[in-house]
């Protein structure tokens, strides 16, 4: 294969014979490398000509240096708030800004007489505010809208002489700069020679410019394009087609290397692959395959999947090139800088800045932060860890400085000073951006050399930002930094150095201008990508850049058409690959491009790849019952199993083996939120405290409305003890406590009203009792013990009734036992707990059974429905909710059989099959 670059260079050796005075000019910085290898190898002995990419010529032909956006916005910022009587505020500036300095940018570098379209624009918005009747309905956000188009043109010129006076600009000022200096520039080199070498898609200045030198003589310009698409309409040759009819020079001359590799045999294979993951993964098996990859390229025409490509490589590439940046907001350090705005956005959000605390979440993810925690880790202590595991068993939803100075006590001097500062109050931006600057110093000293460049690269950022804020003074809070951020991060990238001639080259679809490979593969080639969506980010409308002649995105397709077969042209294994899964906008389709190509090319290879699928029989858990599982399970046995624990084995052995064997309790972390559980614990407690005093005695209507005073005073102190250091005076927190006082309060209103009834005689006779029994089973050598702890019990007109509290719904359907059969089942839960109670009760008081006997649960958020019993009839219009001396034993010997299988040592803990999670 000879590549462009080869081709070229051979035409010129032809007719120049020293570089002495010659200039070569190209589109690409990573080119100029390709041309000069190529060079060397050419020439024996000799002078290089010079070579500059095209920014570079343009900035020695306009004399203005280019300037980067962060400056650039601050410069225009300087100029709209001497301009503007009412300016926005920094940030709200900066989200339209970007965008208006893009179209400046296109205006300048398509050289657009900017007064006569910001008046066209201006007319365009006069005449939509016409209407024939005079009234025209308008908006403040529309009103708002027209007045800032109308305003573009003050902006600009102010803007442009401003630049030009300090001789910086953006790319387009130093374009149109250059259109105004060209003959100057030819005057004063009148004996160079330049060559423009593989351009295709140029702005109308570049054409000017190109076009000047052409007709000065002496020049030549060479185009990278196969006679299948000049010759033809391809969309490819799209440009270079119309210079050849447009342009002066070619009257005279003929249009220069124009290739014939396109139409040569090619092993070409277009692949589907579903999801982004799969087909750089796909990328990564075709390369294993190669055994040298000098003259490979991996295109990637999504530049966001790098951080995936690189992780997705195969181990025979010892070298890689990569021409690309990779974006700053995936990179790990990223995430500490945000976790640090968190901490103080947070505080301020939460009206904490006073006393100087900070919420646990922010506090942890910062701590938790890789960078953060290898700091703060040696051999002997993991300080972060504890540190946390306090912050949950305090229940701390705010942690102050003084908190976070002792977790840092026992760290070295330098890191206690740096992580310290983090945490104090800062008096300025600058203070703030100086504490960011102290902790990069600090994390420098410990990194590996890639770690090394990302924070060189904040660094770097962050004196910049610095910098300009001392000088301009526009970060007026926190917020605006952290938003301003926010924005800059999105698209700065980090750039990487390597060896371009070395290794495996991946690069986006831009960079492959000029340079040829012999194996392709090229990534993401779908509707959408390539070419990109027709979505334009500007204020300058469709229709008026057609009648200015600017690009729109017919131009942007022509690029990538250009950019995708000119990649195919001396190419001899090219893989296509496309993600074929179809999502909302419809990105499984793969590109037109891709379409063309196959009707192109018959002898495509076409494939449909997935991932491997391995079929993995899910196996339930199970644990065997060794002797040590016995010896616990014994224990147990003198401990007691309660109504909870044995629903527990009955929904799932193995969370009964955790809890019962293991001893697992749940990971303690902060309850920010009460939880359900906590309210459950408060709800009883405060009856408890209500009920003990009248414990024996009848209830009337005045001492329950002396408990309805006490009660809100009783629920307060109860979510002070089981809600440790939490807040209930606000947000969700406040909810949760006027529904725990509702619960009570609802409940006391329900007992006022069956008391005030003169037949209803209510006596309390026990309130959290703790009750236990023993039973024997035959084929267990030791007693069983179960134990439990009832709610209530208490005698309603002679009838006794077992209580069991439920803060959570329950309905009548969940008490109804018809029979013994599947108790396994999650309906029967509550049901058999209620039961387990009322055999406590009869056992343990020798209870004889003369007096009638119910149990049931008063569900708090079932109230309306009242005492729901448990109920032994299948008819629902006679309920048999008494329990008896034979129920209880069917009962007892159904419990036996569970329980029995809990001691069997040939029974294995088994997680069930229909386990919901």
């Amino acid at each position: 294969m000879q590549s462009f670059i080869s081709e070229t260079l051979d035409d010129i050796l032809k007719t120049t014979t020293s570089f002495e005075n010659v200039l070569f000019v190209l589109p690409s910085q990573r080119a100029k490398v390709f041309v000069k290898q190529q060079l060397k190898d050419k020439i024996a002995t000799g002078f290089l000509p010079e070579i500059l990419n095209i920014e570079q010529f343009v900035k020695q032909v306009s004399e203005i240096e280019k300037v980067d956006s962060i400056q650039l916005l601050f410069y225009f910022y300087s100029i709209y708030k001497n301009i503007e009587e009412d300016p926005d505020t920094f940030d709200k500036f900066s989200s339209w800004a970007f965008t208006v300095l893009q179209d400046f940018n296109e205006l300048d570098q398509h050289l657009i007489d900017t007064k006569e379209i910001f008046v066209y624009l201006r007319d365009i918005q006069r005449l939509k505010k016409w209407s024939v009747t005079g009234t025209f309905k308008e908006t403040e956000l529309i009103k708002d809208h027209y007045a800032f188009l109308e305003r573009l043109h003050k902006y600009y010129p102010v803007f442009y002489a401003f630049l030009l006076e300090k001789k910086i600009g953006y790319q387009g000022i130093m374009y149109r700069e250059a259109s105004k200096k060209i003959t100057t520039f030819l005057e004063k080199n009148s004996g160079r020679k330049i060559f423009f070498i593989g351009f295709n898609a140029l702005n109308k200045a570049e054409e000017f410019l190109f076009q000047k030198v052409l007709e000065n003589g002496n020049s030549e310009i060479y185009w990278d394009l196969d006679e299948a698409f000049f010759k033809s309409n391809h969309q490819a040759g799209t440009f270079i087609r119309k210079y050849k009819k447009e342009w002066k020079y070619y009257e005279k001359n003929d249009l220069k290397t124009l290739g014939k590799s396109f139409t040569e045999p090619k092993n070409i294979q277009v692949i589907g692959a579903s999801k982004n993951t799969t087909q750089i993964k796909y990328a990564g098996e075709i390369l294993e395959k190669f055994q040298n990859f000098n003259n490979t390229a991996l295109i990637m025409a999504d530049e966001t999947l790098l951080p995936i490509t690189l992780n997705s490589l195969p181990k025979n590439i010892n070298a890689i090139n990569i021409t690309m940046g990779y974006p700053l907001k995936d990179i790990p350090t990223t995430t500490l800088i945000f976790s640090i705005f968190q901490l103080f956005t947070s505080q301020e959000k939460l009206q904490k800045t006073a006393t100087n605390e900070f919420y646990y979440k922010d506090v942890v993810r910062f701590f938790k932060n890789q960078a953060i925690y290898k700091l703060l880790i040696d051999e002997e202590n993991a300080f972060v860890d504890d540190f946390c595991d306090k912050i949950a068993k305090e229940n701390l939803t705010f942690i102050s400085k003084s908190k976070i100075d002792e977790l840092l006590e026992k760290c070295d001097k330098k890191i206690k000073a740096a992580i310290g500062t983090i945490f104090t109050p800062f008096s300025s931006i600058s203070d703030f951006i100086e504490q960011i600057l102290e902790l990069i110093n600090l994390l420098k000293e410990e990194t590996t050399d890639l770690e090394k460049e990302y924070l060189f690269r904040f660094y770097t950022v962050f004196t910049q930002l610095k910098n300009l804020h001392l000088e301009y003074n526009y970060f007026q809070d926190l917020k605006t930094l952290a938003l301003f951020f926010k924005q800059l991060i999105a698209s700065e990238t980090l750039s990487f150095q390597g060896e371009p001639l070395k290794g495996l080259q991946v690069m986006g679809m831009l960079e492959t201008r000029v340079l040829d490979f012999e194996n392709v593969i090229l990534t993401s080639t779908n509707e959408g990508i390539l070419p990109a969506s027709s979505q334009q980010n500007s204020f300058i409308p469709f229709d008026v850049k057609v009648a200015f002649g600017l690009p729109t995105y017919r131009e942007k397709d022509a690029i990538f058409s250009y950019h995708f077969f000119r990649l195919l042209q001396r190419a001899k294994n090219v893989f296509i690959l496309y993600n074929t899964e179809h999502d909302v906008f419809g990105s499984g389709e793969k590109s037109r491009f891709v379409t063309q190509l196959e009707m192109l090319k018959p002898n495509i290879i076409q494939k449909i790849i997935s991932p491997k699928v391995v079929s993995d029989t899910i196996e339930l858990k199970q644990i065997r019952k060794n002797e040590s599982i016995f010896e616990q399970l014994k224990i147990l046995s003198e401990k007691g199993i309660s109504p909870s624990a044995f629903t527990n084995y009955l929904h799932n052995p193995i969370a009964f083996y955790k809890q019962k064997i293991l001893k697992l309790k749940e990971f303690d972390d902060v309850e920010e939120t009460v939880a359900f559980n906590t309210l459950g614990t408060v709800v009883h407690e405060t009856l408890d405290e209500l009920y003990t005093p009248f414990v024996g005695k009848f209830l009337n209507k005045e001492v329950v409305s002396k408990m309805e005073d006490d009660a809100k005073k009783l629920v307060a102190k109860h979510f002070k003890i089981h809600f440790k250091n939490g807040d209930i005076s606000t947000g969700k927190n406040r909810l949760i406590f006027e529904v725990a006082n509702r619960f009570v309060m609802n409940f006391l209103q329900q007992e006022k009203k069956l008391v005030s009834n003169e037949n209803n005689k209510l006596k309390i006779l026990a309130t959290e009792e703790n009750l236990a029994t023993e039973i024997t089973i035959d084929g267990i050598d030791f007693p069983i013990k179960i134990h439990g702890q009832v709610d209530r019990v208490d005698e309603l007109n002679g009838e006794l009734r077992i209580i069991d509290y439920k803060t959570g719904m329950v309905t009548a359907a969940n008490l109804r036992v018809i029979n013994y059969d599947d108790l396994r089942e999650d309906k029967f839960h509550k049901a058999i707990q209620v039961l387990l109670y009322a055999l406590l009760f009869t056992r343990s008081k020798n209870y004889d059974f003369k007096q009638p006997l119910t149990a049931g649960i008063y569900s708090f958020k079932n109230l309306n429905k009242g005492f729901l019993s448990i109920n032994f009839s299948s008819n629902y219009r006679q309920p048999d909710t008494l329990i008896t001396q034979e129920k209880l034993d069917e009962f007892l010997e159904e419990i036996k059989m569970y329980i029995k299988e809990i001691y069997n040592p040939e029974i294995d803990f088994i997680e069930p099959a229909d386990l919901k999670y």
